[in-house]
This record gives structure tokens, C-alpha cells and sequence, in this order.
């Protein structure tokens, strides 16, 4: 079996490519990025992974030539590869539009003509907007930032492969956090648990009590290699664990840090919120129970260096 990753130097691919290696039915994974985020860490460390197996290809989503040689090798495809700086996903639509939408829209064209067998999609749960009320898999989607418009125009170009023979898998992720080798520092929590540890104070935007739906990354990672051998009926599904507020953040965070400082900007300011049932019908290919915060936090602020 070969497998092909887009993005698969980033936050997420890295820990999937450490789980994928050990799995003797693959052959060969295919990390396909651009590593525009400079972030090198897959390919430095003290646990190797075989040169063999893993090959890196250097290129873009929208380098089609280049693109499709590795599409016509793969078996599988995990798309991962997107624009996702959080705190600018309202500054660029062209680049979020470029790499999130049309990106996809030349990676689905090029699996629709090859013999790919599964293809699984990484989407965000910020295609359905924001809302007060809880949402499920059946609400419809609203997005409200360029980010999540560029990342729901993307699975309308996936969803036209879930009428074919490829098994196609659509999946909405919330806020990924925890501990990686390729870290992310912009999402909400890891931001926090960065400015805390090193900083002893953090900056709250709003009130503190917007809503938003989280999911640790290794149950991410987990949940992908599962789905890489699972007869899960392909479809369209949300990666939620857990639901908190910023405040609720804080507060653990405070028990973790107990002489930890924190500021409240614009605190006049009502931050949109949206809140995400966990979809159940992923559970029986996910044997990681759901992570408890506080553990996961103090797990996380052991990784750092000092």
C-alpha cells in the first residue's frame, strides 16, 4: 500500500506518519508539502524513521504536473495540506481561496483520473459559522471567516467524489491541540499553554465565555490511521471530543499555573461562539477515550524544554 500526504510535515501529518510507518501493509508514505511554514521538525530527532519507506516531495497543491505524479502512484491519499493561521483567517482571502479551495479542486480532479481507493479530507468545523446552540453533522454549514468559506467551497469539490467508487471521507475537525513535534502555537490552547509557561500571563480577547469545540491531536492522528483500514461508511464527519469556553481554559490552566497572570482585552467585545456535538458514529473506529483537560495540559506542559 502506498500512501500519499498532503501537508504531511505539519502539525497533524507529523504524528500520522509516525503512526503509519509502523504499519507493515504500507509500503511507502509520500510526505507532499511545501513546508511554507518553515517548520522542519518531521525531519530532525533522535526517533528515525526508515528512508526507505518515507520520501519527501517538495511541492505546492497547485503544481499540478508535480501533483499528479504522486497521485498516480498512491493508493490512499490524506489531505492535509491548507492555509491555517488562525488569528489571520480574515486577512488574505486570495491565499486562503488559492490554497484551501482551489488547491483541493486540482487534488480531487487528479483522483477522480487515478486509481486511489480511499481518499480522506481534513475539513474544520468553521464551515458552519458560529451559533449559540450546539450543531450536529445535519445543521448547515455557515462559514463566517475566509478560512471556513475557502474550506467549505473545498468540500464541495469532495463531495463530488463521495458519488464515486473512491471511499471519500470528509472530516470536520475541531480546534486541534496538544503536543507535537511540529507544533502549532496559534490555536487557542496552545497559544495559552505557550504565554503561560513562558511568560507567566496571557491575553484574553472578548469576555472569555465564547464557546468553541476542541479535539487533542492524538486522538486525531489515531482516528486517521484507524480510517485507513476501518470499512467506516465514507461520509462526512465531525472530530470533536469536548466543548469549552475560554474561561473554562483559564481556569484550568490557573490550577496548572497557580500564580498565573491574565488580561482581558476588549472584554466589552461578544466573541462568536460555536459548539459542536461529538459525532458518535466515529467512536467505533476511535479505541482512545475522550481526554480529560487538565491531564492532557499538565502532559503538554512537560513536553517544553524549561
Amino acid at each position: 500500500m502506498r500512501i500519499l500526504i498532503t501537508g504531511g510535515a505539519g502539525y497533524i501529518g507529523t504524528e500520522l506518519v509516525y503512526l503509519l510507518e509502523q504499519e507493515k501493509a504500507i509500503k511507502e508514505i509520500v510526505v507532499y508539502d511545501n513546508l511554507s511554514r518553515k517548520n522542519f521538525n518531521l525531519f530532525i530527532g533522535k526517533t528515525k524513521l526508515p528512508s526507505k519507506k518515507v520520501r519527501l516531495v517538495i511541492g505546492d497543491l497547485l503544481d499540478s504536473r508535480k501533483l499528479k505524479v504522486e497521485v498516480e502512484k498512491a493508493d490512499v491519499v490524506f489531505h492535509l495540506a491548507a492555509n491555517v493561521t488562525t488569528p489571520f483567517a480574515d486577512y488574505n482571502p486570495h491565499e486562503y481561496d488559492q490554497t484551501n479551495n482551489w488547491g483541493t479542486a486540482e487534488l480531487t480532479y487528479l483522483i477522480e483520473n487515478s486509481a486511489v481507493s480511499k481518499f480522506i479530507y481534513v475539513s474544520s468545523v468553521s464551515v458552519y459559522g458560529a451559533s449559540e446552540k450546539e450543531l450536529d453533522i445535519n445543521s448547515t454549514p455557515n462559514p463566517k471567516t475566509f478560512y471556513g468559506i475557502s474550506k467549505w467551497n473545498a468540500e464541495k469539490h469532495v463531495q463530488r467524489l463521495q458519488k464515486s467508487s473512491i471511499d471519500t471521507y470528509i472530516l470536520r475537525l475541531g480546534n486541534v491541540y496538544g503536543y507535537s513535534k511540529s507544533m502549532r502555537f496559534d490555536s487557542v490552547i496552545n497559544k495559552f499553554m505557550f504565554e503561560a509557561n513562558f511568560k507567566n500571563h496571557i491575553r484574553i480577547h472578548g469576555d472569555g465565555n465564547q464557546m468553541r469545540s476542541f479535539i487533542h491531536i492524538d486522538k486525531v492522528s489515531s482516528l486517521l490511521k484507524n480510517l485507513l483500514f476501518s470499512e467506516l461508511k465514507p461520509d462526512t464527519y465531525n472530530l470533536v471530543e469536548q466543548n469549552y469556553s475560554v474561561n473554562e481554559i483559564v481556569d484550568v490552566l490557573k490550577q496548572i499555573n497557580p500564580d498565573l497572570e491574565f488580561t482581558y482585552l476588549t472584554q466589552n467585545m461578544i466573541m462568536r461562539s460555536l459548539i459542536i456535538s461529538p459525532d458518535n458514529r466515529i467512536n467505533a473506529i476511535c479505541k482512545n477515550k475522550n481526554n480529560d483537560l487538565s491531564e492532557a495540559l499538565l502532559k503538554f506542559k512537560k513536553e517544553f524544554s524549561f
